[in-house]
C-alpha cells in the first residue's frame, strides 16, 4: 500500500496551544492513519512543533501533563526580555513597514529549541492515542495565524542512500551554524543524493556523527540576533541567562547584578519542582538533577537533540520528490565547546516510506 499524505490548516486559539492533530486528521480523512502502522508529522513553523511519542507517552499523552512541562520551559525564556531579536531597530534585514508587524518572539523561538520540540517527528499509529501540535507563538497582538502541518502515513522506511559532510566550525567556542548556508553545501549535497536516488515520499536524516561531542542539530529560524546573541547566551551560562532573563521570577531582582548565579540556583529549584510534578520524578531524583544542572553546561541543561529529519514529497504526484521545509525553516548546528579540528562531521541518510 503506497503512503498517503495529507495537510492540515488550523488556527490556535491562544499564543500557546495544544492541538490533537490526529483527532483532526479523523474528522478530515477518516480513519486513514488506521490502515498504517506509522505516521510521520511535521510542522512548517519554528515556533510550533511536536514531541517525541516517546516522552508523550510517559506523560500519558495528557495535555494537562504536557503542557505544564512546557510552561515550564517558558518560564527560563520570559516574554519582552530585552532579547536582541526582538528589537527592531537591529532587524536591518527588515523593512520599516516589515518591523512594524514583526512579532517579538524570541522567547518562543528559544523555547521550541531548549524543549526539545521538533519540526518533524515519527509516531507509531495508535488509534486511541492524540499527537499534539504543540504552539509557542499562535496569537500576536490579537493577530491569529494560521498553522499547517503535514502527515505521511506509511509502514515501512527503507534506506536508499547515505552521504557525509565535514562541516568547517568557528574556532570560537560557541556558536551556530546555518547548514543551509550555500558556503557549507548540505542542500547541495541532499539534492545529489534526490537526484541519483529518486523518492517519491520519505524523509532526509541529519546525524551528528558519534564521536561530535559537546554540538547538536536543531531546526529554527537562522536570525542573526538570534542566533549570535540571544541562543549563545543561553549555551555560554544556561543558569546565569535564567538569572538575567527572568527577573520577574526572583524575589529579590536588585540583587542580581552580584549574586545571579544564587538566586539563578533558587529559581531553578521553583522550575524544576514544576517538572517533578509533570515528570514524576522523586525527590532524590530532583535532588540529583539539580546538582548536575548547577555544574554542568547547556548539554545537560536544555533538551538538545543530535538528529533532525525534513519530509521528501512529490505531492502525490508521478514525480521526482523535493527535500520540503517551511520558509524560514533552516537545520542549525549548535557547539558550546570547540571542536578539535574546527570541524565537525554530520552523516546524511536518505529514507523511502513504504
Amino acid at each position: 500500500m503506497k503512503p498517503t499524505e495529507m495537510t492540515l490548516t488550523m488556527q490556535p486559539s491562544a499564543r500557546f496551544d495544544v492541538i490533537d492533530v490526529a483527532s483532526r486528521v479523523r474528522e478530515e480523512f477518516g480513519n486513514v492513519l488506521e490502515r498504517y502502522s506509522r505516521a510521520f508529522y511535521c510542522s512548517f513553523h519554528t515556533t510550533a512543533g511536536y514531541l517525541e511519542q516517546s516522552f508523550c507517552a510517559r506523560l500519558g499523552y495528557r495535555p494537562d501533563r504536557l503542557a505544564p512541562f512546557i510552561r515550564s520551559v517558558q518560564k527560563i525564556f520570559p516574554p519582552d526580555a530585552g532579547y536582541q531579536h526582538d528589537q527592531m531597530d537591529l532587524r536591518n534585514e527588515l523593512s520599516e513597514e516589515q518591523k512594524k508587524v514583526e512579532p517579538r518572539n524570541a522567547d518562543s523561538h528559544l523555547t521550541f529549541i531548549s524543549s526539545g520540540l521538533r519540526n518533524c517527528v515519527t509516531y507509531t499509529t495508535d488509534p486511541q492515542a492524540p499527537v499534539f501540535f504543540m504552539e509557542l507563538d499562535g496569537v500576536y497582538e490579537g493577530h491569529v495565524r494560521t498553522r499547517k502541518t503535514s502527515v505521511l502515513a506509511f509502514n515501512r522506511e527503507v534506506p536508499v542512500a547515505t552521504g557525509g559532510l565535514e562541516v568547517p566550525v568557528s574556532r570560537h567556542e560557541v556558536n551556530a551554524i546555518n547548514l543551509f548556508d550555500p558556503e557549507v553545501g548540505l542542500l547541495e549535497r541532499v539534492d545529489h543524493l534526490l537526484e541519483e536516488h529518486p523518492v517519491g515520499k520519505g524523509r532526509v536524516e541529519i546525524d551528528l556523527d558519534v564521536a561530535e561531542e559537546d554540538a547538536a542539530l536543531t531546526v529554527n529560524e537562522y536570525e542573526t540576533l538570534l542566533m549570535k546573541h540571544d541562543l549563545k547566551e543561553v549555551l555560554q551560562d544556561p543558569i546565569r541567562f535564567m538569572a538575567q532573563k527572568g527577573r520577574h521570577m526572583l524575589q529579590d531582582p536588585r540583587a542580581i547584578p552580584s549574586k545571579s548565579r544564587d538566586y539563578a540556583k533558587y529559581d531553578a529549584v521553583r522550575v524544576l519542582n514544576e517538572m517533578i510534578d509533570v515528570l514524576g520524578l522523586s525527590e532524590s531524583a530532583l535532588e540529583r538533577l539539580l546538582a548536575r544542572l548547577m555544574g554542568l553546561p547547556a548539554r545537560k541543561f536544555l533538551r538538545l537533540k543530535r538528529s533532525i529529519s525534513f519530509p521528501v514529497s512529490n505531492f502525490g504526484e508521478n514525480t521526482q520528490g523535493r527535500l520540503i521545509r517551511g520558509t524560514y525553516q533552516s537545520p542549525i548546528l549548535l557547539q558550546w565547546r570547540n571542536a578539535p579540528r574546527h570541524a565537525r562531521k554530520l552523516s546524511i541518510t536518505l529514507k523511502e516510506f513504504t
